[in-house]
């Protein structure tokens, strides 16, 4: 699975599935990576754990700043993961759609296909969550 996400026209509960897997391959794969003991790489996934950590900025402000990186960046697996973590933080929907408005901008026409399936991951996350 490249990007996380249940093809366009799937039954609801395939986008449900989509997300579960996801979710289940990073937490596999994170585990097999960190469980090798790279010092660089356990330190750099513990940097990245602490970035998010709330600060001067809160979660929910940093999650949607990583989501907006990662639609410009154009990383779709990224993209999902922010979009989760958004949506645990309780962001709403007009707030998403400002965040990836401003990802847009800053991307470019580029970023469209990935903006079509970010909204896509989103509406299968709102439909878990109700």
């Amino acid at each position: 699975m490249s990007d996380g996400g249940a093809p366009s026209g799937a039954p609801e509960h395939a986008h449900g599935s989509a997300l579960a897997e996801f979710r289940a391959f990073r937490e596999r794969m994170n585990a097999e990576i960190l469980g090798e003991n790279n010092l660089v790489i356990n330190r750099f996934f513990a940097l990245d754990g602490r970035a998010y950590e709330s600060g001067a900025l809160d979660v929910k402000t940093k999650e949607l700043l990583g989501l907006v990186a990662s639609l410009v960046l154009r990383c779709d697996d990224c993209v999902t993961y922010h979009l989760v973590r958004c949506a645990e933080e309780g962001v709403s929907r007009d707030a998403l759609f400002e965040a990836l408005s401003i990802g847009l901008i800053v991307g470019g026409s580029i970023v469209i296909p990935h903006l079509r399936r970010a909204v896509e991951r989103w509406d299968a996350v709102e439909r878990m969550n109700a």
